[in-house]
């Protein structure tokens, strides 16, 4: 544990999972937090055969009470993390009409709820030791809507808000919360997501090159190094991102008329 605690949720595959293994290659102890026993048992055992150090808690992190008890576990057997990546996310994009409520509150959960619930179960201890940093993974959603993702892009406004808010509670506490911003990553995001895919504004895809698992995991790394309220990668997304700033009306005209086209009511 000579470079710290990392507390990493959705570490059972992309974004999550490479973080966990680059995170401990590094020489953090990490704990792997998801859904999915088996793939965090396989992780974990690739991070131990490697020289590393990692620890399994198989739960839904959207489960505020299985997130304090996992918590009161790893502080007691542990300690408190000098690090969270909140990466568990999910959510199909569609229309408001095409989502029911339920579906709706399932995608709040994750990545909104489970960033929450993860960070409130460690912010005291974090506090009372003087440090640790949160990276919290958005979605470019939360910079520049595009069509026919509602509730998906509320829970990526959602996570932002929080970090936002974050921001200003912890100024000189020696805790930072940290916003990254990936463009379209190679994962099993769209095989979870059957059809979203399609929705993806063309001017997106054809601007921005798609990011591996293990490039956002290198990004999460140096911004736990050195940390910052917002990282937006690659490059040219920070272009739009600017452009959305300071042309939002066009960026949003852009994002409409290349995204996916409302079908026509019978």
């Amino acid at each position: 544990m000579a470079r710290g605690l990392a507390i990493v949720t959705g570490a059972s595959s992309g974004i999550g999972a490479a973080t966990a293994r680059l995170l401990a290659a590094d020489g953090r102890a990490v704990v792997l937090v998801a859904r999915r026993r088996e793939r965090l048992e396989e992780h974990a055992a690739g991070i131990a055969a490697a020289g590393g150090t990692a620890h399994v808690e198989a739960l839904d992190a959207s489960d505020g009470d299985a997130v304090l008890a996992m918590a009161e576990r790893v502080l007691h057997d542990l300690g408190t993390p000098h690090a969270i990546v909140n990466s568990a996310g999910a959510g199909e994009w569609r229309y408001i009409e095409d989502t029911p409520p339920a579906d709706m509150q399932r995608m709040m959960g994750a990545p909104f709820g489970a960033a929450y619930n993860t960070t409130h179960a460690f912010m005291r201890p974090m506090l009372d030791a003087g440090r640790g940093v949160i990276v919290h993974v958005g979605s470019p959603a939360s910079l520049a809507p595009w069509p026919s993702a509602v509730a998906y892009t509320a829970s990526r406004w959602a996570l932002r808000g929080m970090h936002e808010a974050l921001c200003q509670d912890l100024a000189g506490t020696g805790v930072h919360s940290c916003h990254v911003l990936f463009s379209e990553v190679s994962s099993e995001y769209f095989e979870a997501n059957p059809g979203s895919h399609e929705h993806i504004p063309t001017v997106g895809s054809k601007l921005l090159r798609t990011l591996t698992p293990e490039e956002c995991a290198e990004v999460i790394r140096d911004t736990i190094a050195r940390p910052r309220r917002e990282v937006v990668h690659p490059l040219e997304m920070r272009a739009l991102g600017w452009a959305n700033q300071v042309a939002t009306p066009v960026v949003r005209t852009l994002a409409r008329l290349t995204g996916r086209e409302r079908p026509q009511s019978a």
